[in-house]
């Protein structure tokens, strides 16, 4: 039952406390459960005296599509009930407060942070629009976030909701002028594609700090959304090509140009498909899986297809992913996988087909991944031309003279050489013992088998690749 006006009201089962805000026949307020969990809750108290025929259509439509969608990036609709005085929506309680606060709190937001933000978004208005269901009044104020620590953003406030289908038409004015699409006013009929409208003027606010129609007064800002002139966007921050065409193509004003759902979630600066999820890291095992199978039947084009493929939901999954033991596990075989791409990329990129044909040896993939780096060939070569002096009668003598150059050359370029699979293989390259005959020094070629490096969540696979596919100089691992 109600309590006094002056404070929150009572309600079985919960304990109502401070208020987080209000609007304008509803007001919003923490709340903890009574039961053993002491569940942290927002409660949405509607006073049935202030609901007019309209906003008792707004609450049932929000009750109707809240109950029935359950969403990482859409807050939840727990219950809800009423009591003589009140109705009340208990829903997802979301400590970070709202998008707007986060914002202008930070005055403006790094692309990358806002990207974050876009994709989280995007997933959501994906979700209502498989639904058919708009928003309708999309901006900032709407967008809740989980907290301030690490924020997830959840889309709320769903009062001018509307199942509608593309081709819809709608001729009642609904949403906050800031964020309405002009045609909402102008024409005052309008589809779904308003709320592609509203993603640009959230976009543009976050990384500009201000929407793009901020006016001094309603007849300044009814001015700039009948106006026909073309939304500018600022030259600083600077931004990558791909957000600013995103938002040029989202502020269009006429409804017709502007871009489509399916372009938007496909758009490369949203790229949907890679969004962190808990079926990024399937997914990348499914195309390594795919990638190792190529990789043993000698495809090696495909192979590097796949493997980047499957890297590009690695990426997403390890920031997915909370446990740290799980998390360095991903990032130890992910380096497993760039090695071998790089591998497969010095090989596919190569001009000699012959080369390809015959299988590479160790020595020949070294060249290819110094081709850039003419000290390294020069020295390789010096290698080379003492093995065949070796080969010649009475050549003994010239052959160790070239060694012993070729080995001062390559101590110094491996000295110098970073991390990778390179210093591996020119590790290899410097001679380590003494052969049997001539007193030569004998070349010891890498044990090139990629087995299991460490333990590994259950389901991704070790990088196992035949020694052939490197070369018959290449022996396997020993077991």
């Amino acid at each position: 039952m109600a309590g006094p006006g002056w404070g929150p009201p009572r309600l079985d089962g919960f304990i109502l406390t401070e208020r987080l805000g209000s609007g304008t026949y509803a007001t919003v307020y923490k709340a903890y459960a009574k039961k053993d969990t002491r569940e942290v809750v927002a409660i949405k108290c509607v006073a049935k005296k202030s609901l007019n025929k309209a906003s008792v259509e707004n609450l049932l439509t929000e009750i109707e599509i809240l109950k029935g969608i359950r969403h990482p990036h859409i807050v939840q609709l727990k219950d809800f009930q009423w009591d003589s005085d009140n109705i009340y929506l208990i829903m997802e309680f979301c400590a970070g407060g709202d998008l707007s606060r986060f914002i202008h709190t930070r005055r403006i937001l790094p692309e990358k942070v806002a990207r974050v933000f876009m994709q989280q978004l995007a997933s959501a208005l994906q979700f209502l629009h498989e639904r058919n269901i708009s928003h309708l009044d999309l901006k900032p104020q709407n967008i809740l976030l989980s907290s301030l620590e690490k924020p997830h953003l959840k889309l709320a406030d769903f009062g001018f909701a509307q199942h509608m289908s593309p081709w819809d038409e709608k001729h009642v004015l609904r949403g906050s002028p800031l964020y309405m699409a002009p045609e909402m006013v102008c024409q005052r009929q309008y589809d779904a594609r308003v709320d592609l409208w509203s993603v640009g003027v959230i976009l543009y606010e976050a990384l500009f700090g201000q929407p793009p129609f901020a006016s001094r007064s309603f007849a300044e800002l009814e001015e700039k959304i009948r106006s026909n002139r073309v939304i500018e966007l600022p030259l600083r921050p600077p931004l990558s090509r791909d957000c600013r065409d995103l938002l040029q193509r989202l502020l269009e004003r006429d409804p017709n140009r502007r871009i489509s759902f399916q372009d938007f979630f496909a758009h490369p600066w949203v790229d949907l498909e890679h969004v962190p999820s808990g079926e990024s890291l399937a997914r990348a095992t499914a195309l390594v899986v795919q990638a190792v199978k190529k990789d043993q039947d000698g495809d090696a084009a495909a192979a590097l297809s796949l493997y980047c493929k499957a890297l590009d939901f690695f990426v997403p999954a390890l920031h997915y992913e909370v446990d740290a033991q799980r998390k360095e596990a991903i990032k130890a075989k992910v380096g497993q996988y760039v090695s071998r791409a790089e591998e497969l990329k010095a090989i596919v990129s190569s001009s000699n087909q012959a080369l390809l044909r015959q299988g590479t040896s160790a020595r020949d993939l070294l060249r290819e991944m110094a081709r850039d780096k003419p000290r390294l060939l020069a020295a390789l070569d010096v290698a080379s031309a003492a093995m065949a002096k070796e080969e010649e009668a009475g050549g003994e003598q010239d052959a160790l003279d070239l060694y012993q150059h070729g080995l001062g050359e390559l101590l110094v370029l491996l000295a110098a050489e970073p991390p990778g699979r390179r210093r591996e293989l020119l590790h290899a390259e410097v001679p380590t013992g003494v052969g049997s005959t001539g007193g030569l020094p004998l070349v010891f070629l890498p044990c090139s088998c990629m087995g299991d490096l460490l333990s590994f969540p259950r389901g991704v696979p070790s990088l196992r690749v035949s020694p052939h596919r490197l070369g018959k100089s290449v022996a396997p691992c020993a077991p």
